[in-house]
C-alpha cells in the first residue's frame, strides 16, 4: 500500500487521526460523542449555528444523547463542534451523516449531499477517508462523490479513499446504540474497505464488511423496505379483521406464539420516521432506471399512506354511535412524535390525521409530552395542550396515535371519553367507550324511548 495509506492506518490505530462528522443530528451527533469517548478528536461541522451554540452549552438535543454526556464530551477539548466547512482541510477521516428527504415528486433529494461534496472539493487534502452515511439509492457514493473527486485528478484507492457505511439510528432505543449496533461497510477498493473497518472498528463493536458500497446501499433499503412492506401487510390484515369482527391483536398475539417462521408487526396509524416512509421509495426511483418496477414497495407505500384516512374513517363511525360527527366535534390527538417517548415528528402520520380532521371541521388538539409543538401545512405553529383530566373529559373524542409510556392510561380511560386506540396502548382497560383499530365497532345501546316517561 501506499505512503497515504500506511500514514492514515497509523493514524487510527494510535488515534492519532483527526476525525470529521458533517451532520450533527440524530446520526452524526451520537456518531461524534462516540468517536470523542473512544479517544480521537472530532471536529463537528453543521450548518446551523443553533446546534453549535447548545452543543458548546452542554444542551443535548438529540434524546439519545444526554446533556450530561455532552458536557463531558465537550469538556474533554476534543469535540470542536463548528459552521466552517474549510475546517476539513484538517480532517483525515469523514463521516457525512446529513439528511437525503424526497422531493415533491417523491424523487430522491440528495442535494445535501452534493452540497457538503462542493465543500469536500474546497478544502480535502491528500489521504482523506470519506464515509457516507446517508442513506441512499445504490451508486450514490461512485456517482456523487467518487466521480466529482476523481475528476479534480485524485484517484481513488490512492490519493483518497471511499466508503458506505448505512446509519442504523433508532431513537430512545435502550439496548443498541452506536457502539453496539453492528456496522455495515462498504469500500470503493480494497484498501477503502480495509480503512474504513480499521476505523469503524475503533468505535464500533461490530463490523460487518461487505464488498462494494452497492452492496452497504442495498442492505440499508433491504432493511427499511421489508419492514415498509411487513407493515403495510398487517395493515392491510387489520383492515380486514375490522371488516370482519375479528381483534387482529389477539390474532396477532396466537400467531406470535409460534417459535419459528413467524415474525409480529403491528398494525398503527401510518409510518413515521425518516427511514420507513422514504427508504423504499428510493429503492423504487433507482430500479425505475433499469426498467424494473416493484409492485411490492409501491403497493406497501399506498397501504401505509392510507392508514391516517383510515383512522379518521373509524373516528367518524364511532362518532356516529353517539349521534355526533366530526364537524364540529372536540377531538384531542394523544401523541403526535412518530414513535413513543422521543420528539421526533419526522413524517408522523400524527401530522396527516391532524390535517383531515382540520380537513373535515373538527376542533383538534394534540397533547405530546414530547413534541411539545409543530409547524401545520400553513406554516402555523401549533401547540401541545396542557395534561388536564378536567379538561380532557370535555372533548367528543380522543385518537390515540403515539403510545407513550409515561401517559396514565388508567387515568385516560377512566375519563369515559371516547377513545380511539390505534396502538393497542389501552389494552389492559376493556371498556365499551375504547375502540382499536383491527376491530369493528361495537353498538352503543340507546335507552328505550317506550320506557322513557
Amino acid at each position: 500500500m501506499n505512503h497515504e495509506y500506511e500514514q492514515l492506518l497509523e493514524g487510527i490505530k494510535t488515534k492519532k487521526a483527526v476525525l470529521g462528522v458533517v451532520g450533527l443530528g440524530y446520526v452524526g451527533l451520537p456518531l461524534a460523542v462516540e468517536m470523542v469517548k473512544q479517544g480521537f478528536t472530532v471536529i463537528g461541522i453543521d450548518v446551523d449555528p443553533a446546534k453549535i451554540d447548545k452543543i458548546y452549552q452542554g444542551e443535548s438535543y438529540i434524546t439519545d444523547i444526554s446533556s450530561e454526556d455532552l458536557a463531558a464530551v465537550v469538556a474533554s477539548g476534543r469535540f470542536k463542534p463548528t459552521t466552517d466547512y474549510s475546517m476539513i482541510a484538517v480532517i483525515d477521516a469523514l463521516s457525512i451523516c446529513v439528511p437525503t428527504p424526497l422531493s415533491e415528486n417523491q424523487d430522491p433529494d440528495t442535494s445535501y449531499i452534493t452540497s457538503v461534496v462542493d465543500q469536500i472539493k474546497l478544502h480535502m487534502k491528500k489521504g482523506m477517508l470519506i464515509t457516507l452515511e446517508s442513506t441512499t439509492y445504490p451508486g450514490t457514493t461512485e456517482e456523487l462523490i467518487q466521480t466529482e473527486i476523481e475528476a479534480l485528478g485524485y484517484q481513488v484507492g490512492e490519493d483518497f479513499f471511499l466508503c458506505f457505511s448505512p446509519e442504523r439510528v433508532d431513537p430512545s432505543n435502550v439496548r443498541f446504540n452506536t457502539f453496539n449496533t453492528p456496522k455495515v461497510i462498504g469500500g470503493t477498493t480494497e484498501a477503502c474497505l480495509e480503512l474504513g473497518t480499521a476505523l469503524y472498528s475503533q468505535y464500533v463493536q461490530t463490523v460487518v464488511p461487505v464488498t462494494s458500497p452497492k452492496v452497504a446501499e442495498m442492505s440499508k433499503l433491504l432493511e427499511n423496505t421489508f419492514r415498509s412492506v411487513n407493515i403495510a401487510f398487517i395493515n392491510e390484515m387489520a383492515m380486514m379483521c375490522d371488516r370482519m369482527g375479528i381483534d387482529i391483536w389477539e390474532v396477532i398475539d396466537a400467531a406470535a406464539t409460534k417459535p419459528f417462521g413467524f415474525m409480529p408487526f403491528y398494525p398503527g396509524p401510518g409510518i413515521g420516521g425518516h427511514c420507513i416512509p422514504l427508504d423504499p421509495m428510493y429503492l423504487s426511483w433507482k430500479a425505475k432506471g433499469f426498467r424494473f418496477y416493484s409492485k411490492f414497495i409501491e403497493l406497501a407505500q399506498s397501504t401505509n399512506d392510507n392508514m391516517p384516512y383510515y383512522v379518521i374513517g373509524k373516528t367518524s363511525t364511532i362518532l356516529n354511535e353517539y349521534a355526533k360527527s366530526i364537524k364540529k366535534s372536540s377531538i384531542l390527538i394523544l401523541g403526535m412524535a412518530y414513535k413513543p417517548d422521543i420528539s421526533d415528528l419526522r413524517e408522523s402520520p400524527g401530522l396527516e390525521v391532524y390535517e383531515l380532521f382540520k380537513e373535515n371541521g373538527a376542533n383538534v388538539e394534540y397533547y405530546d409530552p414530547y413534541a411539545v409543538s409543530f409547524r401545520d401545512k400553513h406554516g402555523e405553529t401549533v401547540h401541545s395542550v396542557a395534561y388536564d383530566p378536567a379538561q380532557f373529559k370535555k372533548y367528543d373524542c380522543m385518537v390515540l396515535i403515539t403510545n407513550h409510556s409515561g401517559l396514565d392510561y388508567g387515568e385516560i380511560a377512566a375519563m369515559g371519553v371516547p377513545i380511539i386506540d390505534t396502538r393497542n396502548a389501552f389494552k389492559n382497560y376493556t371498556l365499551p367507550h375504547i375502540y382499536k383499530i383491527g376491530h369493528s365497532v361495537q353498538h352503543v345501546e340507546e335507552p328505550d324511548v317506550a320506557l322513557i316517561v
